[in-house]
């Protein structure tokens, strides 16, 4: 056992030297490109695994009819990305493939559908691979309900937390197993001021630092403290602290729900509540998500890829909501607003207003091709 303790030591060490490398690396700023000005932008569609190509297909229609000009004048490329599959990743050992990941990063923007994670093993997340490898610090989801008055943002900081080294803890066998959680001073001052920023830009006055401090005081206490140093910079935004098992119930709370706009938490509360707030606006098949760095940014569908539903048969069923959204994102993030609110638009009338073709998710229901279909016309 004192062997074991010795080796959990010496890797928590190498853990720790990482991380410090990380945040001095984080400190010193990162590049960033100017879609406004791009001569070309290059979109990386992944299919993902499950429901994710039945979901996909339908994004890239109508990626290619919105940007149909843009794409024949050479301004706008999309490329297929290959081997991010369940099947690959095991075969190969790696969350993200060498060669996939190269693919990637010829790529400016990323489109995604869903991937599978094994439970168990040592397999990481492609997720939360790619959210590092890209440095994708910026997990931003709206959510809208207009006739609730819901008009939500969440600014969920996508690198660190329990997902960062969540692969990597020890375990003494027959003993305890131990998970680390990291919280770096340049990893939320950036996603802190991420939020305040577009709370300034968007005309919000609060944002909400939903944390859980009184219990993890080092991280979480962490967080909150540096959340409010930021929003020192910002007098005419409220920042508001809230524990993330009170917040849960305000989200379900019709008297005091329209109350918050902008939300600013650390990753795996941002991964749940934001799963909450999607049910209430529709069912996480209706949001989309982005995920934003200062050079690369990744956008995809909130949800996993439903094996179970591909397992009973209703796969060609799944709602592509979601990822289309995820795309409304997309192309707003490369300067093009217009074509953004085309698609924003024409959801707006196949999901709200006429509804004359109704995705359930299951056999009851429209096909997802068929929403793709009625989409297109509509756009």
């Amino acid at each position: 056992m004192e062997e074991q303790i010795q080796a959990a030591a010496r890797h928590f060490e190498a853990l720790l030297r990482e991380q410090l490398a990380r945040q001095e690396r984080m400190a010193q700023g990162a590049e960033t490109k100017d879609y406004a000005r791009a001569a070309h932008i290059v979109i990386g569609l992944i299919d993902g695994d499950g429901i994710g190509p039945i979901i996909m297909r339908e994004a890239r229609r109508a990626a290619e009819k919105l940007l149909r000009e843009e794409i024949a004048a050479g301004r706008v490329e999309l490329r297929d990305i290959s081997g991010l599959t369940i099947e690959n990743r095991l075969a190969r050992g790696e969350a993200v493939p060498a060669d996939t990941l190269a693919q990637i990063k010829e790529c400016d923007v990323l489109l995604k559908g869903p991937t599978t994670t094994p439970k168990g093993g040592t397999l990481e997340s492609a997720n939360v691979t790619l959210r590092r490898e890209l440095d994708l610090y910026a997990n931003v989801r709206p959510v809208t309900v207009p006739g609730e008055g819901i008009d939500w943002i969440f600014f969920r900081e996508n690198t660190e937390g329990e997902y960062a080294l969540g692969s990597r803890g020890v375990e003494l066998p027959g003993a305890l197993t131990m998970d680390f959680k990291v919280t770096t001073d340049a990893g939320t001052r950036r996603i802190a001021r991420a939020a305040f920023d577009y709370a300034r830009a968007n005309g919000k006055k609060n944002v909400a630092v939903v944390t859980k401090a009184n219990i993890m005081k080092k991280t979480d206490g962490m967080f909150t403290r540096i959340a409010h140093e930021v929003a020192a910079d910002y007098p005419d935004i409220e920042c508001e602290d809230w524990y993330i098992d009170i917040m849960t119930a305000n989200l379900v709370n019709s008297a005091l729900r329209s109350r918050f706009e902008v939300f600013l938490l650390p990753n795996l509360y941002g991964d749940i509540i934001t799963d909450e707030a999607a049910q209430i606006q529709g069912g996480v098949g209706t949001a989309g998500s982005a995920n934003l760095g200062g050079r690369y940014a990744m956008f995809e569908a909130i949800h996993g890829s439903a094996p179970r539903k591909i397992e009973n048969g209703e796969g060609d069923y799944a709602n592509p909501a979601s990822i289309l959204k995820a795309l409304e994102l997309l192309l707003r993030h490369i300067a093009l607003p217009e074509k953004a609110d085309r698609l924003a638009e024409a959801l707006s009338v196949c999901t709200e207003t006429e509804r004359r073709v109704v995705v359930t998710g299951h056999r009851d229901g429209a096909t997802c091709a068929a929403f793709g279909d009625y989409l297109l016309e509509k756009l």
